[in-house]
């Protein structure tokens, strides 16, 4: 059974978290621990715990009025293909469903595009809803 929630428990280890980004291949998360930790300490995560390992989570940031921005959704390989991710995105958007906008920047690839478009979210384009800019600074 995979427990769902926002509190984190003693069960989650910096080991357990680090491991799972790693998992996924995003290793820029694990060259910079100590960050990647902080940064979701300052986030509001969604936990994804089976059998007291961590396999998933959702994390995000906002205003709580106004606008979420979703930064990282992460599923453990091997629970993959199992709707993990589909629920930890679906539990997340409705703990925050007073909240009039959603953001996120994801890798362009059609799985992931398929993913959130099933998701109901909206691909930006120029034309229907305005730009997208990323400045980004942390691998420069």
């Amino acid at each position: 059974m995979i427990d769902y929630t926002f509190e984190k428990t003693t069960d989650i280890t910096a080991q357990q978290i680090l491991g799972l980004y790693q998992s996924v291949g995003w290793s820029a998360y694990t060259q910079q621990p100590q960050t990647t930790l902080k940064a979701l300490d300052n986030s509001t995560v969604l936990w994804a715990v089976a059998d007291q390992k961590l396999i998933g989570l959702c994390r995000g940031i906002t205003d709580g009025e106004t606008i979420l921005y979703i930064q990282d959704i992460l599923v453990d390989p091997n629970f993959q293909g199992q709707h993990v991710g589909t629920k930890l995105v679906k539990k997340f958007l409705n703990h925050f469903q007073n909240i009039g906008q959603t953001v996120l920047i994801t890798d362009p690839e059609d799985k992931t595009l398929e993913f959130y478009q099933s998701l109901n979210f909206l691909e930006i384009t120029p034309q229907k809803y305005g730009r997208a800019f990323v400045l980004e600074r942390r691998f420069n």
